[in-house]
């Protein structure tokens, strides 16, 4: 329902960016929002942004380092990546929420998730 790219391979301090877009039609988004889960932990929230842009979010972990933005023409909500970190390292997925809970952050109120895209940060 949702699809990822733009994961890979990068050196510490490097910079990665990652695209979500619909694969199929999908209803009512309210907004979207980018998780991620590394081996043996658990799913964690990165960043969310409202339909309109106007209300984002980030965890305290990715603040000052990502930024994330759409583009209402091209239907698409992108995660800037910089300076990137070890600790970055994780399966990044994209969800989308049809609800108005999406602000709480929590992966149960998206309804439209991708497959993640890697995401490898070698120190």
């Amino acid at each position: 329902q949702l699809e990822e790219s733009g994961g890979g391979l990068v050196q510490a301090g490097g910079s990665l960016r990652l695209s979500c877009a619909p694969s199929e039609r999908t209803f009512n988004i309210y907004a979207v929002a980018w998780f991620r889960q590394a081996p043996g932990k658990e799913r964690e929230f990165v960043a969310a942004i409202s339909w309109t842009g106007g209300i984002i979010y980030y965890a305290d972990s990715v603040k000052g380092r990502f930024t994330i933005s759409r583009d209402n023409t091209k239907n698409s909500v992108y995660l800037q990546m910089n300076s990137l970190k070890s600790e970055d390292t994780a399966v990044y997925s994209c969800a989308g929420a049809t609800g108005p809970l999406w602000s709480t952050l929590r992966p149960t109120a998206y309804d439209y998730w991708g497959q993640g895209t890697q995401v490898t940060v070698s120190s």
